[in-house]
């Protein structure tokens, strides 16, 4: 998981202590630790010896948290080696120059001029000038010292010398390109919002590059889109009864489903007519919000709600005291009587939520971390074949650490899943490009070619700025040649839907899902939906 930061609420810091005024009130804010083993932000006390730190990590204080952190010394931009993480100057002076430490990202977004943390975007601005940032679309306040696009502003352009009678700290003047230059003469704090493009056609990043300075903005959600159909509440009704079998599969074999002799409790298997169809939408949800990784705010369930899907691979799958009772009503809020497998053992576990049954389930150890690992379930749909979904959450570390994990992925489904049956694996992948190596090597069990899900204007960010495709629904061959779009009211996304709620339209389609759950503090990603519809003979 790349972990975006809770975005500033009313206060730019720097770690010498710059503020700007609006209150005191606020409580100091809490690095959270990063759950795929690597930098970690942890507590310290600068008055004991070392501050109780680890090898090569310093005990500095940081006003922006109000408290000490253990930190690595750095000296360049990407020597931490960490999307959440950079090279940020304290302020104090060290070998003749400032001292540069691992923070972050927000730290360093939240530092005029960051210096080493500036990655050399922008001439100095922080954050995406004009292409990040932008206005939220019709419902929503526009650029004029108001909140952008689920986030407060603390300085936007709109494209004049001013910003429409709010105060102005650093002004663009409405130049079109920004072109790694200094704004106006000097750094930006926030978005400019009233450049066309910023630094070269075809990206919206800051000097060129194919991705933003780093996580804590929010994309341009300003047009309309919608969401995909409502599941096809195919209830599945008429088939003979299973008889303790599922009508050819290897397994089923007589075992009692859900506490019954026959599937889900019922004497039928709940399936269509003998030569009908069932549809099928599965959706990739990694949607935790706040600050705990979890689903207790409520905008990831009621995203998930919205769009009324029949299976999900789910990740970072904590809800409340994650007793089994907690589990069960995320569980039936998603799906009233839904069945689920979740992780045992993991920080941020994964887990499939299916509206069949599921028949079988366990967990592949992944690799490359200790704090999740594969969690795979084996789903009674209707019909003589199974659906075998594997729900995974790859690592942010590098494009190489994430081909080992699919690698280890794809050996453990060849000596597992029956090349009869249908398979999907899906989740947060993290990946940066469709053209990432893991890709090639999950190509060996299912389809990783184009087309992919988008929203309604073409875009396939799944991240929180909407740069970068993290997150996936792949499905074998078998299983793909059913697939069909995705349909909600009357609206058809003919490759499957990238759900954001910022832009969606009509909201009232995807009730009870509120406008800004995509942008809510600390939301993950977008969901990633497909659809099919499957012979059950």
């Amino acid at each position: 998981m790349k972990k975006t930061l809770s975005y500033l609420a009313c206060a730019v810091v720097s770690l010498t202590v710059f503020a700007l005024a609006c209150g005191d009130s606020l409580d100091p804010k809490t690095p959270l630790p990063l759950p795929d083993g690597g930098v970690m932000w942890a507590e310290c006390n600068p008055q004991q010896d070392g501050g109780g730190c680890g090898a090569g990590e310093e005990c500095r204080f940081v006003p922006f948290y109000d408290r000490s952190i253990c930190v690595r010394p750095c000296d360049e931009q990407g020597a931490c080696g960490q999307a959440e993480a950079a090279c940020c100057p304290t302020g104090e002076v060290r070998d003749g120059g400032d001292a540069t430490f691992c923070l972050p990202t927000e730290v360093c977004e939240a530092t005029p001029d960051a210096g080493a943390g500036d990655a050399g975007e922008d001439g100095g601005s922080l954050t995406d000038d004009g292409g990040t940032l932008e206005d939220a679309g019709p419902g929503t306040e526009t650029d004029a010292g108001t909140p952008d696009a689920g986030g407060p502003v603390i300085v936007d352009d709109a494209g004049t010398t001013t910003d429409a009678g709010g105060p102005v700290i650093v002004d663009d003047a409405g130049t079109t390109t920004d072109a790694g230059t200094p704004d106006a003469g000097g750094p930006v704090i926030v978005d400019d919002a009233g450049t066309t493009i910023d630094a070269g056609p075809g990206t919206t990043d800051d000097a060129g590059t194919t991705i933003d300075a780093g996580p804590g903005t929010t994309d341009d959600a300003g047009t309309t889109i919608d969401a995909g159909s409502p599941a096809d509440a195919g209830t599945d009704a008429g088939t003979p009864i299973d008889a303790g079998t599922d009508a050819g599969s290897p397994v089923d074999a007589g075992t009692p489903d859900a506490g019954s002799s026959t599937d889900a409790g019922t004497p039928t298997d709940g399936g269509p007519a003998p030569g009908g169809y069932t549809n099928i939408r599965i959706m990739a949800a990694n949607l935790s919000s706040g600050n705990g990784q979890d689903y207790d705010p409520g905008h990831g369930i009621r995203l998930m709600q919205g769009v009324d899907p029949d299976v999900v691979l789910i990740q970072e799958f904590n809800y409340k005291s994650d007793s089994v009772a907690d589990i069960t009503s995320l569980v039936n809020q998603v799906g009233p009587g839904f069945y689920y497998y979740r992780e045992g053992g993991a920080q941020i576990p994964n887990g499939v939520i299916s509206r069949w049954p599921i028949i079988e389930s366990g967990e592949w150890k992944d690799p490359e971390v200790d704090n999740r690992d594969f969690a795979w379930a084996r789903i009674d749909i209707p019909g003589p074949k199974d659906l075998w979904a594997v729900s995974v959450h790859l690592l942010t570390r590098s494009a190489g650490a994430r081909n080992a994990e699919a690698a280890e992925i794809v050996a453990k489904v060849r000596a597992k899943v029956p090349e009869s049956d249908y398979l999907v694996i899906g989740g947060d992948l993290n990946t940066d490009s469709f053209s990432e190596s893991c890709f090639t090597t999950f190509k060996n069990v299912v389809v990783t070619s184009a087309p992919y899900p988008a929203d309604k204007n073409g875009k396939t960010g799944t991240n929180a700025s909407r740069a970068k495709p993290y997150d996936h629904v792949l499905v074998d061959q078998d299983l793909n040649q059913y697939r069909t779009p995705t349909v909600i009211g009357s609206n058809s996304f003919p490759n499957g839907l990238v759900l954001d709620s910022r832009v969606y339209t009509p909201l009232s389609d995807i009730a009870p899902v509120q406008s800004n759950d995509s942008g809510a503090p600390s939301m993950q990603h977008m969901g990633v939906i497909k659809d099919f519809r499957v012979p059950a003979f």
